[in-house]
């Protein structure tokens, strides 16, 4: 579950002198035409690892993700810097290539990895905390990192997507930059001015270009045939046109269910773009097309998207009542 990103011979070549110098304190990383490229080394003006942090400070920019080997009594730690600020293109493609680098460079050369977003904790001050903390608890995992970054991912979307020149953001946030690929609009429109159910519109995410593309436009879809119309191993957007009987008017009508799929096997990479772009891809389909949608459903698997699924998110809610139960007199001694 990588990015599919490389060591660059220029990185491998860094690497090995950063090995054989012992005064050379770090190395500064980057990832630049789809490879993992140098940008600088850190010379050590200091016997102290703590003290020598001072020297990363003109280097650390608050958009900037960066990759920062730094040597550490007899092995490296392998830093992954990725500000706040940073492109969400940016931060994902530094989350999914932290194995790569690893591994390209040889783990045996690396202690320990760590993961962070503030440049204050890669001072002395905030380096001395991150060490009690890591000698309090267990360090994560790589794959628990990994999910981390996912969820991070869903956390700082704020939703609105936007085509060159058209926005869709909420709230006054710009949300996720993400391309509008021809015909999504007019599709998810149709669909939405369709009169029947059973219709069912599938779009993807071009991964290079971060653009919102159609995967499928297919008619006739019923309910049970639903999973087996999208992806089992990569993730999608679907919207359908399910009929149904309103159980209050026993009248037959038609409401669109937005459903999205992210199956487990599917690459970091793009788990945590679909994550941060769900919220704007359903804006797009409401402020972008019209749609009006009427249910969302998520599943890691589209099996578990079954008629019986979404008969149930149409069944008329029954609330439980509690009746009230009067004690019992307590019996006599």
């Amino acid at each position: 579950m990588q990015s599919g990103i490389s060591a660059s011979a220029e990185l491998q070549s860094a690497f090995k002198d950063l090995l054989a110098n012992p005064s050379q304190r770090g190395l500064l990383i980057t990832i630049e035409n789809e490879a993992l490229k140098p940008l600088t080394t850190l010379d050590s003006s200091s016997s102290s690892f703590h003290d020598d942090l001072s020297n990363l400070a003109p280097h650390l920019k608050p958009n900037q993700a960066l990759y920062i080997l730094l040597r550490k009594d007899s092995s490296f730690v392998a830093v992954t810097y990725v500000p706040n600020a940073a492109p969400v293109r940016q931060k994902m493609l530094f989350a999914s290539t932290q194995r790569t680098l690893i591994k390209d460079l040889g783990p045996e050369h690396f202690g320990e990895t760590f993961f962070t977003t503030e440049a204050s904790e890669l001072t002395a001050e905030g380096w001395k905390k991150h060490e009690a903390h890591t000698d309090a608890e267990q360090p994560l995992t790589q794959e628990e990192q990994e999910r981390e970054g996912i969820r991070a991912a869903e956390a700082q979307e704020q939703g609105g997507t936007s085509r060159r020149g058209a926005g869709y953001g909420s709230g006054g946030s710009s949300g996720v930059s993400t391309n509008v690929g021809e015909g999504v609009e007019d599709a998810l429109r149709k669909l939405g001015e369709g009169a029947e159910g059973g219709e069912l519109v599938q779009l993807k995410i071009d991964v290079p270009t971060e653009t919102i593309v159609i995967e499928s436009v297919t008619s006739g879809v019923s309910p049970d045939a639903l999973a087996s119309n999208i992806s089992s191993t990569d993730p999608r957007y679907s919207f359908y046109s399910h009929s149904y009987t309103d159980p209050a008017t026993s009248e037959s009508k038609s409401a669109i269910i937005f459903l999205y799929t992210c199956p487990t096997a599917a690459k970091i990479k793009e788990r945590m773009i679909y994550a941060s772009s769900r919220q704007s891809t359903s804006i797009l389909a409401e402020r972008g097309a019209g749609l009006s949608i009427a249910k969302k459903l998520e599943a890691s698997d589209p099996s578990d998207i079954t008629a019986e699924t979404i008969e149930a998110e149409f069944a008329p809610k029954v609330e439980a009542k509690s009746t009230f139960s009067k004690p019992k007199r307590p019996g006599r001694r």
